[in-house]
């Protein structure tokens, strides 16, 4: 079997994407919550971690994040489809959104590629989608840890090829938490900004059950 074979069996095993196809993994809405997103059988609290922001200082992930609607997702700026889709969806709808509503609502990306994925890059490359979405890094091992915490499978470097370019495997979804805290949605690859546009609202305005 050839290493391009191995490598794409293994992704799919994962559930990853290599960033290199249209990667739809979209499911039908949960028709009870009217919500186009995948609900959670259970919700999952949001971890605890802290990773180096692209400003150079601690990012306390649950600390900064406390009482908003928290988007993360877990994806690299060299990434040619999957990841600056999502970020350049998210930043078009929440442009659009009231200050009421946007100010109460957080993007957070974790680089999977910290070797290639410099600070001044990582803001470089989430300033074309949004200027107040929140880029930080660390370790592969431990960002992946941190992935295992929200059931996401390991994000898994590829080969590099003659020029030292390689993609990398990573789960393609954004993680929603609502303001309690909570994740109990997911938005996979496919999510359109009518979908955004949709849910965000309700998201930050539900009621949800403790």
């Amino acid at each position: 079997m050839s290493r391009l074979v191995l490598l794409v069996t293994t992704l799919v095993a994962l559930g990853l994407t290599a960033c290199s196809g249209t990667g739809g993994d979209r499911g039908d809405a949960d028709a009870a919550s009217d919500f186009r997103g995948q609900m959670m059988p259970e919700p999952v609290a949001k971890p605890e971690f802290t990773l180096t922001s692209t400003d150079g200082e601690a990012f306390d992930f649950r600390k900064e994040t406390d009482g908003y609607l928290t988007l993360l997702f877990f994806g690299y700026t060299y990434c040619p489809d999957i990841c600056p889709v999502h970020m350049a969806n998210l930043g078009a709808v929440i442009k659009e959104l009231p200050p009421s509503l946007s100010q109460r609502i957080k993007v957070v990306f974790v680089t999977t590629d910290h070797a290639r994925d410099t600070p001044q890059r990582l803001r470089s490359w989430l300033d074309n989608f949004g200027t107040d979405f929140i880029g930080v890094a660390g370790p592969l091992d431990y960002v992946n840890q941190i992935q295992a915490a929200l059931y996401l499978p390991p994000a898994q470097l590829g080969e590099a090829d003659s020029t030292g370019n390689y993609l990398v495997g990573h789960a393609a979804s954004v993680i929603a938490f609502t303001p309690d805290n909570l994740n109990r949605l997911r938005y996979p690859f496919g999510i359109r900004q009518a979908d955004w546009a949709h849910d965000i609202p309700k998201l930050l305005e539900q009621e949800w059950p403790r």
